[in-house]
């Protein structure tokens, strides 16, 4: 669902994964409709870094316990 925001309104993704400040810059990139292609790839890109980001901390706290 996150991808498809992040193709549609890439700067809401940013809010989502709290990242606010990025967001903002990317509604401003976005405002422009050269920009938006760039803003889309740059909130799919951080979405992906998120999700992997969440992986991580998840295998970390699970490795610990062990």
């Amino acid at each position: 669902m996150r991808l498809l925001l992040a193709i549609l309104l890439p700067f809401v993704v940013f809010f989502t994964i709290k990242r606010p400040i990025q967001g903002i810059f990317c509604l401003l990139l976005q405002l422009t409709l050269i920009g938006w292609i760039p803003a889309a790839i740059w909130a799919v890109y951080s979405l992906s870094q998120y999700n992997t980001d969440k992986k991580i901390a998840a295998a970390t706290r699970n490795g610990s316990k062990l």
